[in-house]
């Protein structure tokens, strides 16, 4: 059965389902940030009638070079629900091969794997994981690439030959049938019991294995909430779930998500944001996830939901969204279709991903491909490179006499179309490092197209030069370094030097 034939039966099922007064829309809900206030800059406004005299001392050109800074990016696929490239399922090229094509695409920013349980465990108590893990590992710590990564519970592509539970679990969990298989006879696709107490304890231990070794690790830039149904992904299509009733379904669901947002503490989960169709919890597991500051993420970009597309776009202005879609995944050149204008089908699809402030486009996993489709037609891949995510400049800094000192007021302005995924720390040192100030913005400011202004007060006495350096806090007390946006110079550890000017300068204006 074709991925995309499912989505389609699980739109319409959708469409004819009966209407609610439940809305899931995030324009009109409130979340409140997941990150503890602490350490916050004055962020104006900033009257002049507070100073005595101030001065535009810096102002940056803004940069449209692709950044590789986390929260944002262009994902490569290592693995996909099929396994990997076609031309590595088809013996042509060895999996090695296949992951060194990939990591050495000039704009792959994240390596992602998204694979079953039996690929990441085969016995109780520990981990076996696939030999893709350790190359895609490796590959992004030689080319400083990051990766991100989903275990599914399900999967229909494999069966009726495989499912996706390990060997060990299969006697232990019942199975239970939801519907025939085109194309195989009476084979019928199968669902555990998710809430069975031997898949419960089994679950437990997957995520502890799995958050002891990839929790906080530097090279992870998040990991995707383990959902019900095919592919992980929230859903059987128009096929029932395994559960004696509803109440079942949505207990067990709340419960697994509550494991998982408990058990990952540094490293961001994304929670995709299928419509409820299979009934099992997903509009309440949703906005748990939301309100724990999970990433959203879909898995197409036009035939969405109105309603998912209304998530996305209004999500808090901190949460990252994750987007792809698999009609055109293995991008062949040959085979896209074009409007009247010449525009192929593809770029119109990965182009929408700018209109819902996105963070990410996934890219599948035919890197020949991909090569040739950005030879063929660079304006896709350019455009998301210098829009995608966030872009962080100081736009204008300016120096005042205040408190018998000198302040430093930075706008910081966001030229992305996506807020700042978590929270951003700004720093303000001497070039000698004799004195540092820190502080942060409020979670997910600037966002996309914003500005937001930061004061900083310097030491008595002090002139001279001062660096200005930023860090993105994904998660709470996990810092990463941002690079800015700007054309004019940097210094090496990423910091623009601001050149303050002294008190006998003629230039001061004076204020009311």
């Amino acid at each position: 059965m074709h991925r995309r034939t499912l989505i389609k039966g699980a739109a319409l099922a959708a469409a004819l389902a009966p209407a609610t007064a439940f809305s899931q829309g995030f324009g009109n809900q409130s979340f409140n940030a997941p990150f503890p206030p602490r350490d916050r800059l004055e962020q104006g406004p900033f009257d002049i009638d507070q100073d005595e005299g101030w001065f535009t001392v810096f102002f940056t050109t803004p940069s449209e070079k692709p950044l590789r800074n986390p929260g944002l990016g262009l994902i490569g696929y290592t693995w996909e629900e099929s396994g990997p490239s076609l031309a590595a399922r088809a013996g042509r090229e060895t999996l090695e091969q296949h992951v060194e094509n990939m990591s050495t695409l000039p704009f792959v920013d994240v390596l992602y794997i998204r694979c079953d349980w039996r690929n990441v465990q085969s016995r109780p108590g520990r981990l076996d994981l696939d030999p893709v893990w350790k190359l895609t590992l490796d590959a992004a710590k030689a080319r400083g690439l990051r990766v991100a990564f989903r275990v599914q519970l399900s999967s229909p592509n494999f069966e009726p030959d495989q499912i996706a539970l390990p060997e060990f679990l299969r006697s232990r969990i019942p199975l239970v049938k939801i519907g025939k298989i085109p194309r195989h006879a009476d084979a019928q696709y199968v669902e555990p019991r998710y809430d069975h107490p031997e898949f419960q304890q089994a679950f437990t231990e997957l995520n502890q294995l799995l958050a002891a070794e990839f929790d906080g690790n530097p090279l992870i830039e998040w990991m995707d909430v383990m959902q019900y149904g095919f592919w992980g992904e929230g859903h059987t299509s128009d096929y029932p779930n395994p559960f004696p009733d509803e109440t079942t379904a949505q207990r067990t669901f709340v419960q697994m998500t509550e494991l998982q947002l408990e058990t990952w503490k540094r490293t961001p989960l994304a929670f995709n944001t299928q419509p409820d169709i299979s009934k099992v919890g997903n509009r309440k597991t949703l906005g748990m996830a939301t309100a724990a500051g999970a990433w959203l993420r879909s898995d197409s970009i036009i035939i969405e939901e109105p309603i998912q597309i209304d998530q996305l776009a209004n999500r808090p202005p901190w949460s990252a969204a994750i987007l792809e879609d698999g009609y055109f995944r293995q991008y062949d050149i040959s085979k896209l279709p074009k409007d009247a204008n010449g525009v192929n089908e593809l770029e119109n699809y990965m182009l929408h991903t700018l209109d819902l402030g996105a963070n990410y486009w996934a890219l599948w996993t035919e890197a020949a491909n991909l090569r040739r489709y950005n030879e063929t037609y660079p304006r896709g891949f350019e455009r998301l490179r210098t829009s995608l995510g966030y872009r962080l400049r100081p736009a204008w800094v300016w120096q005042r006499k205040r408190y018998g000192t000198y302040e430093l007021i930075v706008a910081i302005a966001n030229r992305g179309v996506a807020g700042v995924p978590g929270v951003l720390w700004l720093q303000l040192a001497s070039a000698d490092g004799q004195f540092k100030v820190r502080g942060t913005l409020d979670p997910g400011h600037p966002v996309g197209g914003g500005i937001r202004l930061a004061s900083f007060l310097l030491p008595k006495g002090f002139e001279g030069e001062v660096r200005l350096s930023a860090e993105l806090e994904l998660r709470p007390g996990v810092l990463k370094p941002v690079a800015w946006a700007c054309e004019q110079p940097l210094n090496e550890d990423g910091s623009i030097t601001i050149e303050l000017i002294k008190k006998d300068d003629p230039h001061w204006r004076k204020g009311v």
